[in-house]
């Protein structure tokens, strides 16, 4: 038993986070800069006016992916052939595509694609004086964009789900249908409170990639931090400083994520072991 905790100690000194000693050492310098630094502390004033636009686009878009994902997945799981070959067509074909490419599919052919079926089915309206023709332009850049993310991660949160919901032993899910519990309620009761141990630490990089990946949106356009960055670079051309700050900016989002996930996830390996 002693051999064992020895061991165990020797093990957590050896994976003590030394990178992230020198991640916080460079974070703490550059924030220094930020605020010693008129430059920088102009870059940094600028840049973190995107910062609310791509935490919404974040959240909203991964919470979006989330719920159509669980439904890809569920239906990927289905008993129909039909339903499981139509979201295996959709998670093969979507997961094929580059991201930047659907944004820009989505953004200038899907959008106006919407847009003349809206006006084709709304013609009696409109006709008869109720409601106007939906321009393009009408369709915000900022909901594009989010769509396009949506679209995009759903297909790979839906085999993070399908992967979940079938490492869930079938004995289990036997045994509740005995005790009379309908689909739904095995579901809910059974199977995502066990899945969800398995599907969080990919689900979790999920996340912190599509915060990474919300920085494409700024190719539309949309005023998030890449955005800010590049308008304010391309006027003062004092590219270091400029994306030196938006990098530090995307870094502490993305690892102080990194470190809650960790430790929630530790958190649930304890509340297992009891």
């Amino acid at each position: 038993m002693s051999g064992t905790i020895q061991s165990r100690r020797s093990s957590d000194k050896k994976d003590f986070p030394w990178w992230l000693v020198v991640a916080a050492a460079i974070a703490v310098a550059l924030g220094i800069a930020i605020l010693v630094s008129p430059i920088y502390g102009q870059v940094f004033s600028t840049v973190s006016q995107g910062i609310w636009i791509t935490v919404w686009v974040s959240l909203l878009a991964f919470f979006l992916a989330s719920a159509f994902g669980l439904l890809l997945a569920v239906m990927s799981l289905s008993e129909h052939v039909a339903i499981r070959q139509t979201a295996r067509f959709y998670v093969e074909i979507v997961r094929g595509i580059p991201l930047l490419v659907l944004l820009f599919y989505i953004a200038f052919v899907g959008a106006p694609a919407v847009v003349a079926l809206w006006n084709f089915i709304a013609q009696p309206l409109q006709a008869a004086g109720i409601g106007e023709q939906l321009q393009v332009r009408d369709f915000s850049l900022l909901w594009r964009a989010i769509i396009a993310l949506m679209l995009a991660y759903a297909a790979f949160l839906a085999e993070i789900f399908r992967a979940g919901i079938q490492a869930v032993d079938k004995g289990q899910i036997e045994a509740a249908k005995a005790l009379g519990l309908k689909r739904f309620q095995r579901f809910r009761l059974i199977v995502m409170p066990q899945a969800i141990r398995t599907i969080l630490p990919p689900y979790g990089n999920d996340f912190i990639s599509m915060v990474k990946d919300s920085s494409l949106v700024s190719v539309l356009g949309v005023v998030d931090v890449t955005q800010m960055g590049k308008v304010y670079a391309s006027g003062s051309f004092r590219f270091f400083e400029t994306y030196s700050v938006v990098a530090y900016v995307y870094l502490i989002l993305t690892i102080s994520l990194s470190l809650a996930l960790r430790w929630l996830e530790r958190r649930l390996n304890r509340t297992r072991r009891n």
